[in-house]
């Protein structure tokens, strides 16, 4: 059994990098939703939102945690685009921060944003006045399972 356990057993740093590349292949949940958002701004409505809204959120998503391991998108309504990554183009009008499981509540309508805000469930950063033209209104609806 001790020789099972030397073998497996690896320096810190190797272990480090390895737990990284596991956290950086993890599926969000969220990933889905920007999928579908990616079609839904290239649609009759979608195009209308972004002419009505004309605002750029990043969106950052964390498996569990706010703050750890977050994937960024860039829900871009004024070129009408959603994108992985951080945003490039300066600030965006606003930025926010959700574990996976409370994006998806929010964008889906079941749970209020001002609600998720007054929780801690969601973080802001940026234009309140940005802020507050995010609403669940802007995400396609899903579509039943």
């Amino acid at each position: 059994m001790v020789g099972l356990f030397v073998a497996r057993h690896t320096p810190a740093h190797s272990s480090q990098v390895h737990r990284q590349k596991m956290v950086n292949s993890t599926q969000l949940k969220s990933d889905a939703l920007m999928e579908q958002m990616k079609l839904h701004l290239s649609t009759d409505a979608g195009k209308e939102l972004t002419k009505k809204i004309g605002l750029v959120y990043q969106i950052n998503i964390s498996p569990k945690k706010i703050g750890i391991n977050e994937e960024a998108y860039v829900v871009d309504l004024k070129k009408g685009e959603v994108k992985k990554g951080q945003y490039e183009g300066g600030k965006p009008d606003a930025t926010f921060s959700f574990t996976d499981d409370d994006f998806l509540k929010v964008a889906t309508g079941k749970m209020n944003p001002q609600f998720a805000f007054m929780r801690g469930a969601m973080k802001i950063k940026g234009s309140l006045s940005a802020a507050q033209k995010f609403t669940p209104d802007i995400f396609p609806k899903p579509s039943r399972m």
